[in-house]
């Protein structure tokens, strides 16, 4: 039995002060409470950063009470970014024990143990961060452009590719053509979708409330996804060409919505004017001979059949993104990819796998792409915490200062779904997203591109729903799988409370087009069928529009403070402030359960009344630092002192 009690909260000023992530050359205080009748000896804290380098320094008492003793230490952060690790270390005549981190390793509350543990982190980060203001302002929308909307006539399609296959039905499921045995897609398909249908649907857009327009990639591609390029430099011809793109920026920007591009750049198509394997053009490709242009942006095993490809892919090859004449071609030339789209119209980038290029790449993306256009934006495909994200062997530098603006925010996806299904409860939804506002600089805490759908997972409705799938199921049969009338009308109510905390929550939110209509889907490809238009749940839209346009009108859902409440069981709830408002939202995600909850407001809510903005008939009266709330089931309310 352990004689001693050991505590440090990560997210209580007391104990880490300040909080979170932290400029270099930064002082910290640190503390730790000690309670027990155990003699104790010695009280140290260990101090590791990702630079290799470790510490050990001695804590002294700073307070006593009885059997409590405060132990204390103030550390001054590295001069240069990089991540802090820490625990402590409590020696007795007769053990030594070490507290750490938790089981979870999202921060908070630790863990005593009596052999090493896992450690704390602290962000060590690069001073006069700033990320665009138009940005974090901004609501998002994604469109996989040729499922959004045709503007041609079905025979009016240009550009058509040699063996595939076009849709004769805009309304038509998705699905891939392969070879049965290899399961290679041998025939790419079309629904035709385009740029000049963007253009027409952008007063849809504006409409919806949207300010910035992320595609998926739009150059000459043999695919419909077209993550493997041909050419960089030319809109592929289905889409439209590259004064329609200019168009399109330039509507879009009369409408105050900003057009983001998506950089594939640690990979090329196999078929493109760089490789060259098909021989479909007049170039000379890395693939036809090693006295190309092009050989050394690739790494071949074997000339020429055995190469290295993205995931195995053999249409996919990877390049070497640090090769000069890929570097000045893509990024540092006077006419280079980066350059040509900014002077073309396009406000940033979205950087596609950006774990798979490396760090330097991505620094000097970053640093030629502010110099051309300071105002432009740089995101990252990253599916973890980007804190500390590792990859091929190394820690990655995302959000140090030189690197990414913004990453998408899969984590936020996945705890906000999995709290709105039941999978966990507030206390675990509070951990998971304290952990990213506790690892990221606050400047990219409030950039972040808070996703809950994208081209690469099922679509949310259909995951609300919960859609029961048997792994036989052939693709076929996974193409016929819809939510049934019990399983939508849940996932509607839970998918409206999902945008409501989207809207009001620190970051970028970002709607993946048809989301907002109540489009369903399994993985890919079902997840990228075409916008239902004229099959709209308008009931949704509306709930869309209306949850958009509150974050539009009020600066405190987008620049505020953030403060978790009330975080047990059911209930999730969370304050917005800044210096003329102050708004507690407050969520039910039980289906059948009705409550009436206590929020501890403190002194993170000044006003004595406040009003439900969603229903203006209700008020609540805080007394006391006290506010009772009750909420029906599957309900979620915002109020607001205005």
């Amino acid at each position: 039995m352990k004689k001693i009690k050991v505590y440090h909260n990560s997210y209580e000023n007391f104990y880490r002060s300040p909080f979170g992530a932290v400029t270099c050359n930064r002082e910290i205080t640190l503390r730790i409470e000690v309670l027990g009748t155990e003699e104790i000896k010695n009280v140290y804290i260990k101090l590791m950063n990702s630079k290799e380098r470790e510490e050990i320094f001695s804590m002294c008492i700073k307070e006593e009470i009885e059997e409590k003793s405060i132990y204390e230490v103030k550390i001054t952060t590295p001069l240069f970014p990089c991540l802090l690790h820490y625990y402590f270390i409590i020696e007795t005549p007769c053990k030594t024990y070490y507290y750490g981190n938790n089981e979870e390793g999202l921060g908070g509350e630790g863990l005593l143990k009596e052999e090493d543990p896992s450690s704390y982190q602290i962000t060590i980060y690069k001073e006069g961060v700033s990320v665009p203001e138009w940005f974090k302002d901004a609501v998002i929308y994604q469109i996989f452009p040729d499922r959004f909307y045709n503007e041609r006539n079905e025979e009016e399609l240009l550009g058509v590719k040699e063996n595939s296959f076009i849709y004769s039905s805009w309304r038509d499921t998705p699905m891939y053509i392969k070879d049965n045995i290899t399961q290679e897609i041998i025939r790419w398909d079309f629904f035709g979708g385009n740029l000049s249908g963007i253009i027409k649907k952008l007063s849809y857009l504006k409409e919806l409330g949207i300010s910035a327009i992320y595609l998926n990639p739009i150059f000459l591609s043999p695919s419909n996804h077209r993550y493997d390029i041909a050419d960089y430099k030319v809109i592929d011809p289905l889409l439209g060409d590259n004064e329609t793109f200019c168009f399109l920026c330039e509507e879009a920007n009369k409408k105050g919505i900003a057009i983001i591009l998506d950089g594939v750049f640690s990979h090329t198509g196999s078929d493109s004017i760089y490789f060259n394997k098909e021989g479909n053009f007049p170039t000379l490709g890395a693939y036809q001979s090693q006295q190309s242009h092009y050989y050394p942006w690739y790494r071949f095993d074997e000339f020429p059949n055995k190469y290295d490809c993205w995931w195995g892919i053999g249409t996919m090859p990877n390049v070497n993104e640090m090769e000069i004449s890929y570097l000045d071609f893509i990024i540092e030339g006077e006419n280079s990819v980066l350059k040509h789209w900014i002077k073309m119209g396009t406000k940033g980038w979205r950087l596609d796998v950006a774990d798979e290029l490396p760090d330097a790449f991505i620094k000097r993306f970053k640093k030629t792409m502010k110099e051309v256009y300071p105002d432009s934006i740089l995101i990252g495909e990253v599916w973890e915490d980007a804190s500390n994200k590792y990859s091929h062997g190394e820690k990655r530098e995302y959000l140090f200062g030189e690197e990414l603006d913004s990453v998408m925010n899969y984590p936020f996806r996945g705890a906000l779904l999995d709290f709105f299904i039941g999978k966990i409860p507030g206390e675990g939804l509070n951990k998971r997203l304290m952990s990213l506002y506790e690892n990221y600089p606050r400047e990219y805490f409030y950039s972040m591109m808070n996703l809950i759908g994208s081209h690469d997972v099922p679509r949310i409705l259909t995951l609300l729903g919960e859609l029961h799938v048997e792994h036989h199921l052939t693709q076929r049969g996974r193409e016929k799988l819809r939510l049934h009338k019990e399983q939508r009308n849940l996932a509607i109510k839970r998918l409206k409370l999902l945008a409501l905390f989207q809207m009001t929550f620190p970051g970028v939110p970002t709607i993946y087009y048809g989301d907002e209509v109540g489009m369903e889907g399994l993985e890919d490809p079902l997840n990228r069928g075409t916008y239902p238009w004229g099959r709209e749940d308008q009931d949704l839209l509306q709930w869309y529009k209306k949850m958009i346009s509150l974050r539009n009108k009020y600066d405190l859902f987008k620049g505020g403070e953030w403060f978790p409440l009330y975080t047990q069981g059911d209930i999730y709830s969370f304050v917005r402030k800044n210096q003329n408002k102050e708004a507690i939202i407050v969520f039910n995600r039980n289906s059948k359960e009705e409550y009436t909850v206590v929020l501890e407001v403190g002194n993170k809510i000044k006003s004595n009344k406040i009003k439900n903005i969603l229903h203006n008939h209700e008020e609540i009266h805080i007394q006391e630092n006290t506010v009772e709330v009750s909420l029906k089931p599957l309900e979620g309310k915002i109020f607001l002192y205005d």
